[in-house]
Formats: C-alpha cells, sequence, structure tokens
C-alpha cells in the first residue's frame, strides 16, 4: 500500500516549504551566516555556505573548507552515494578530549549540477553544542541519516521520522 504524501504545513510570514523544493535536489548559495560550536569553540562560521534541497527535506549546508577549523577534523574511510551529488566522504571532529565519528562529509568530485559543493563540507547538526542560521540553532532532521537543519525559515513537515520513508 502507497504511503500517502503529507500535507504541507501552513506557511508563515517570511518561511518557504520544503514540499516547493525540487526533486532531484539542487544546490544553491545561502544568503545565512552559518555557525557551528562545540565545546565552547566556533569549529565553523561562514556566510558564504552552498545549501542543498529536496523535496521535504530542510536544507543541508555546505561550509567552504576556508571557514571550517579543519585541524580539528580527519578523513575517515566511511563513503556513501548519492543519487545526485555522487559520493561522499565523511570526516571525524576530535576537540577537548571527545571524538565525533563521521559527523561531516563531502563530495570530492561532485556530479554534474552540484560542482558548487566541491571544496565544501556538510555537518551534522545533532552532535554538535549549537548549529546556528543566521543566530537561530538549528534542530537536527530526525532520522540520524539525512543532515538537514530544521529552522523556523522552512515549513514542513520534515521527512526522516519513522513513517517516512516512502515520501
Amino acid at each position: 500500500m502507497p504511503v500517502p504524501t503529507p500535507r504541507p504545513h501552513p506557511l508563515l510570514p517570511g518561511q518557504q516549504s520544503v514540499w516547493a523544493f525540487p526533486r532531484p535536489a539542487i544546490a544553491r548559495p545561502s544568503a545565512f551566516e552559518i555557525r557551528i560550536v562545540h565545546r565552547g569553540v566556533v569549529i565553523a562560521c561562514t556566510k558564504r555556505a552552498v545549501m542543498t534541497l529536496e523535496t521535504s527535506h530542510p536544507p543541508s549546508y555546505y561550509i567552504p573548507r576556508a571557514e571550517i577549523d579543519m585541524s580539528l577534523l580527519t578523513p575517515t574511510p566511511r563513503r556513501s552515494l548519492c543519487e545526485w551529488k555522487g559520493e561522499a566522504r565523511y570526516f571525524t571532529l576530535s576537540h577537548a578530549g571527545e571524538v565525533l565519528t563521521d559527523v561531516a562529509w563531502s563530495y570530492e568530485r561532485p556530479a554534474p549540477g552540484f560542482e558548487s559543493l566541491a571544496g565544501h563540507l556538510a555537518f551534522y547538526p545533532d552532535p554538535f553544542e549549537g548549529c546556528f542560521v543566521d543566530g537561530e540553532r538549528a534542530t537536527p532532521q530526525a532520522g540520524g541519516f539525512y543532515g538537514g537543519w530544521i529552522t523556523s525559515h522552512f515549513a514542513g513537515p520534515f521527512k526522516g521520522a519513522p513513517g517516512t520513508r516512502g515520501w
């Protein structure tokens, strides 16, 4: 039995619906300031992020390497494949005696249409003390697989929670 498509939430002033995002996904520059803080240290901060947009998903933000404290990150053997963006490689963050495994990923050779992701890393917001979009703390996209950042800029419902796999 097919899973019914959910009804988009009503929009509040200034919001965009994730149900208006395209499928397949796209990448575009973000005008937001993106900041990641952990244990009181700024891990990354930029106004030059690239965000990926896909139907039913909150954005993922890709930060230029030059605006990330790359001394805290090491590549891991983990790889995954996105049907649109290509092969992702993952990074572990080590800071203040804490190790956060596979918390960031990049597309070293992104697929056509996603070239703007080269030289950038995206981060799962869940393990960090705070991930912020224009100063607003982001909530992690449910489910642990997707790396979206939920803020008041976007209306759901958002894919990732139990029962949303068929969306």
